[in-house]
């Protein structure tokens, strides 16, 4: 391989909204900037489709993020009007968002309840989220659930972008066996399935994600490339840096910034994910499974999984991404917080003070993460001008209500974005107990999802979001 091997230079591609730099084992996309773009919008003139966009022509990104283990009700609803409501104690981190949020109360998961099937509530929580199906126990032989709505909307619109879709987790990976009261391991390690017998498991390795967003070939093409790369010391970006000075000459002093900008948070991740596999390498390894790229603290894992995330929508890499967070049913310890108990465990608490209060706080933390990366989202400048949080819809929520007696009514559930200008958040909004697949057929709407007029246990579209 020969890493100096030049590829086409950038200044002979035609102006349009999706543009790549591209060299040897290298395909960095860029983010939307005024000076690649007709000065109207719209599918006349991007030649794309008019699916999964906004009425100004921008992407329409949709994302589904999952916590485990419900949350403490009390400290989860707010409180006051519709409109002027006040955040409760968990939803305090995102005050700075609260006008792009929905947060609903009355959604359900009937699909997940209990019933003849008995115990098993994490396996159907996880399972059923996105779904809307009753999962199929079977001791672990074999496992049937439903297609999710994620892929279905992948299934509509993925062909426009380079990735269909995209599943992250920061939760080990089990896919066989059985978990959770003879449920398959399956349903509490996946959110997404793109047939009822087929789940999408979920990247949760960094580098391997950062290494599938930017880098170029099969899996087997885009190792090499890495090893590359590690062996010379070179940054992803060295290897497009003349295409990206012939860039620089085409576009404008803002969209230079933008581009500035762009690259110094590529480099910044890559460091990041470079600095997590330097310590991993050099301190004992408690789980030898862990992947290398994994960092040792779970908020810089978490914050580089959606760091990625927030690239891939601003690149329009894809329009449709599921986080599983954890799977429910997760045991993680938190000792950033100082606590040293499971998160399984503590949702147990029995009205055990203690307990409830470190569940809070596991909540608030949680609640933080979310913070981050919609704070981020918010800043940053979409093709229309508008933020990249305003073309968006993202549902942050868990399968479980109150973990401690593991309900499935009444979800803790954010509906966060403008779905480019088609929402109207700012609201807390007490909705009539209906399935939370109801909420799902009217985000289907917004991308152009056709012809489907029941999805999982829904009974009618979500009407006031």
């Amino acid at each position: 391989m020969n890493s100096n091997t030049p590829a086409p230079a950038a200044r002979s591609a035609p102006l349009n909204r999706r543009r790549f730099l591209r060299n040897l084992g290298v395909c960095l996309a860029l983010p939307a900037m005024e000076s690649l773009v007709p000065r109207r919008l719209g599918a006349a003139l991007t030649g794309e489709p008019l699916i999964a966009t906004t009425a100004t022509g921008a992407p329409l990104r949709t994302a589904f993020i999952y916590f485990p283990n419900g949350a403490i009700p009390a400290a989860w609803l707010p409180t006051g009007p519709e409109k002027n409501f006040q955040l409760n104690r968990t939803m305090k981190p995102l005050a700075k968002v609260k006008d792009q949020l929905q947060v609903f109360g009355g959604l359900t998961d009937n699909s997940a309840a209990g019933g003849a099937d008995g115990g098993g509530d994490h396996a159907r929580a996880n399972g059923t989220f996105l779904t809307g199906v009753r999962i199929k126990k079977t001791g672990g032989m074999d496992f049937h659930a439903g297609v999710s709505v994620d892929q279905i909307m992948a299934q509509s619109i993925g062909l426009i972008t380079p990735f269909r879709s995209l599943e992250l987790s920061c939760d080990a990976i089990q896919n066989v066996g059985s978990c959770d009261t003879g449920y398959a391991c399956v349903y509490q390690h996946n959110l997404a399935w793109s047939s009822p017998t087929t789940p999408v498991t979920p990247e949760v390795n960094p580098r391997l994600l950062f290494e599938r967003l930017f880098g170029a070939g099969a899996r087997s093409e885009r190792q090499q490339n890495l090893l590359v790369r590690q062996q010379q010391q070179r940054s992803i970006l060295d290897f497009v840096l003349d295409d990206s000075r012939d860039l620089q000459r085409e576009i404008s002093g803002r969209d230079r910034q933008k581009l500035d900008e762009y690259f110094a948070s590529v480099r910044d991740i890559e460091q990041r994910i470079q600095r997590a596999e330097q310590s991993r390498a050099g301190r004992p390894q408690p789980d030898a499974d862990a992947p290398a790229g994994i960092p040792a603290s779970t908020t810089e894992y978490v914050r580089l999984m959606y760091d990625m995330l927030h690239l891939a929508f601003q690149t329009d890499s894809t329009r449709v991404a599921t986080f599983m967070v954890a799977g429910d049913g997760s045991d993680r310890t938190y000792p950033e917080l100082g606590i040293a108990d499971g998160h399984h465990s503590l949702s147990h608490h029995n009205n055990n003070a203690e307990k409830v209060e470190k569940v809070t706080q596991i909540d608030v933390w949680y609640a933080t993460q979310l913070a981050y990366f919609l704070e981020k989202m918010a800043a940053t400048k979409d093709l229309d001008g508008k933020s990249l949080l305003d073309n968006s819809q993202i549902v942050y929520g868990s399968g479980n209500s109150d973990g401690n007696r593991h309900t499935h009514t009444d979800l803790p559930v954010i509906f966060a974005g403008g779905g480019g200008g088609t929402l109207t958040p700012g609201r807390f909004v007490q909705q009539p107990a209906v399935p939370i697949t109801n909420l799902y057929l009217s985000m289907m709407d917004r991308i152009g999802v056709k012809n489907i007029e029941r999805f999982g246990d829904s009974t009618g579209r979500l009407a006031n979001v």
